[in-house]
């Protein structure tokens, strides 16, 4: 739902290092005062040059277990059985999408994955469901095919978002803003997660071991904080670097909003999804990405604009934003792409 191509470039050699991409501490970050608190934030800064970052973080062990465990149920179940929970007229906000539905804006290819989405309710007379109905759907969640599923997802859903907000607490310190910069900003907005299951490529009666094409999110931040099976690929120059996070460190990366509000000091984290050559399983993840709320104006902060770096964007509505990506990515129901 949230992925946009990006322009045609040449794909480069497959880089076998991730060094570019640092590991940092945000519970020092939140511990600590001065010098130690600094370094974390400089961390962050130099690591976001590439779009990414590996973060630490307090998230509960047993919550990832179950929900990941939970997912793959339902996964599992027959094709029919899934498109059951197939939300109509929801543009891939809630509920089920298929395999081959979404695709990266500037192909024709749809990607090899199907998924779950979910956000945290709204109540049905809130501002932003009555003028932004698109972006708070009633939520469809296969409760009826996976008994506990979705207080187990609804709990998971919130621990990242409140990780998320966390750590755009450092950005904020890092682009010259008060730490609390986005903490109204990303308050009741449309955060979506999505589970994602990628086919055994065995099974896809085709040559190649693309998952997902190349692509840029839409959102703020995107926070990966478990995958089954490799296969992130982060593109650094021309190269592409496989995402190799420590054991227990979650994986952030930038989206096109952060990238407008920061006239392009935070640059889009670029990646795509690969089988490894011979891999032949499926792959499981589960991401969320951190939106603002609609009617946010996305247009760069003072701080992100000099005389050496002058205003590169306009200012556009995160909602404007999201509307455009969504016909872009083919998951728009009354206006498919392709």
């Amino acid at each position: 739902m949230e992925f946009r191509q990006s322009p045609p470039e040449a794909p480069g050699n497959v880089a076998t290092m991730s060094d570019q991409i640092l590991d940092v501490d945000l519970l020092a970050f939140e511990r600590s005062t001065g010098l130690a608190r600094r370094a974390v934030v400089d961390g962050v800064r130099r690591s976001l040059e590439t779009g990414f970052v590996y973060t630490s973080h307090d998230l509960s062990e047993d919550l990832l277990d179950t929900t990941y465990a939970m997912l793959k149920t339902f996964f599992e179940l027959a094709p029919e059985e899934k498109q059951r929970f197939v939300a109509p007229g929801a543009n891939g906000q809630t509920g089920y999408t298929g395999l081959l539905v979404e695709t990266a804006a500037s192909s024709d290819k749809p990607d090899w994955k199907e998924m779950l989405n979910w956000s945290a309710p709204i109540a049905a007379g809130h501002p932003l469901k009555r003028k932004f109905s698109t972006a708070y759907p009633d939520q469809l969640l296969p409760e009826a095919a996976v008994p506990g599923i979705t207080e187990v997802l609804y709990r998971f859903h919130e621990s990242i978002a409140d990780l998320q907000r966390r750590f755009l607490r450092v950005i904020a310190e890092g682009i010259g803003c008060h730490e609390t910069f986005f903490d109204d900003m990303v308050a009741e907005g449309p955060t979506l997660t999505r589970a994602i299951r990628y086919p055994a490529m065995s099974d896809l009666g085709e040559d190649g071991h693309v998952w997902a094409a190349e692509h840029g999110d839409i959102n703020l931040i995107t926070a990966l904080p478990r995958a089954t099976a490799p296969g992130l690929q982060v593109k650094v120059g021309d190269d592409w670097v496989d995402a190799t996070p420590p054991d227990d460190a979650v994986i952030i990366n930038t989206g096109i909003m952060l990238e407008r509000l920061t006239n392009g000091v935070i640059p889009i984290g670029w990646h795509r999804v690969v089988a490894a050559p011979g891999y032949e399983g499926e792959r499981y993840s589960v991401v969320q990405f951190c939106h603002p709320r609609p009617w946010t104006v996305l247009a760069p902060v003072p701080s992100c604009c000099t005389d050496e770096h002058p205003q590169r964007f306009a200012a556009m509505s995160a909602a404007d934003a999201l509307d455009e990506v969504l016909y872009e990515i083919n998951l728009v129901e009354t206006a498919r792409r392709v």
